[in-house]
């Protein structure tokens, strides 16, 4: 059976032959058991034919930190100019900033195409259209999953032994996870009435690569003039990656504004990203 069949047997009540009953405290189990067969429907067609298959989530950031420690710490001399990363320190710096901005590029990349994506079901299946974007979201945290093998690998490699910071792990997640869903329906809302909103994304994409110190070290920021530091530092990527990188390179602790910087753009990216989706959504029908 097919997962538009499923889903669709799902809302009339039933779901391999059980029958659920209708009240309200099933409108959430419906909505777990949709995002549970999306998420498992693009994790088969992500590696269907793939030689590698789930290894290639722990190699591709791997074969990335690799490349990229070669070019930045040779050619630019990151990691080597005197500051808080040291050569050694380097390659880990680098692949934890990689995998998490990569987190949230694929992850709002995906959810903006999300509902133009399921047109054909929500034109026939009574669905919270929330759930589709939201699915990209938690997507992309399974692959973050197996991207932190490859972060545990380089830790090994250089001698880096975890900390109890670690614990801390499901808070910076769950932060960044809420940033991501909120930025993911509002780009699917916009997306569907306008379809240049995936092209302007890309765009907005690369520059905000260059603009967060994914392979350049933050020890230049104290170097900007003083604007420009109040907009790095206001950059909600810079203090998510400044938080991971406490807890895994730093050992220590995020201070006081890093975390509360992380909790203020996950709210409002929510409670804005919430609220253009739900203020437009009724009228996706008419666009799709």
């Amino acid at each position: 059976m097919s997962l538009q069949s499923r889903i669709k047997d799902l809302y009339m009540g039933k779901t391999d032959g059980v029958v659920i009953e209708s009240h309200a405290k099933n409108e959430t189990a419906k909505d777990i058991f949709i995002l549970k067969q999306l998420v498992i429907k693009d994790f088969k067609l992500k590696y269907r034919r793939s030689f590698l298959g789930v290894a290639w989530s722990v190699l591709n950031p791997l074969l990335m930190m690799v490349v990229m420690a070669v070019v930045f710490s040779t050619i630019f001399a990151q990691g080597r100019n005197g500051g808080a990363v040291t050569p050694e320190m380097y390659p880990l710096y680098l692949i934890v900033g990689n995998v998490t901005f990569t987190v949230m590029s694929d992850s709002t990349s995906q959810a903006l195409m999300s509902i133009l994506w399921a047109s054909s079901l929500l034109k026939k299946v009574k669905v919270h259209r929330w759930v589709f974007p939201v699915q990209k979201i938690l997507f992309a945290l399974v692959n973050f999953a197996f991207s932190l093998v490859a972060v545990a690998i380089v830790m090994i490699w250089f001698h880096v032994m975890p900390t109890w910071h670690l614990i801390l792990l499901p808070v910076a997640l769950l932060l960044l996870m809420l940033f991501c869903m909120g930025v993911g329906m509002a780009l699917s809302a916009l997306t569907v009435f306008f379809r240049d909103v995936q092209h302007l994304w890309g765009v907005v994409l690369s520059a905000w690569t260059y603009a967060t110190p994914i392979f350049w070290t933050s020890d230049y920021i104290s170097a900007m003039p003083h604007w420009l530091q109040i907009i790095m530092w206001g950059n909600p990527m810079y203090n998510y990656l400044q938080f991971m990188r406490d807890i895994f390179l730093f050992q220590t602790t995020p201070d006081p504004m890093t975390l509360t910087l992380c909790v203020v753009w996950a709210l409002a990216s929510l409670v804005i990203g919430y609220l253009i989706f739900h203020k437009t959504e009724h009228k996706f029908i008419l666009y799709i």
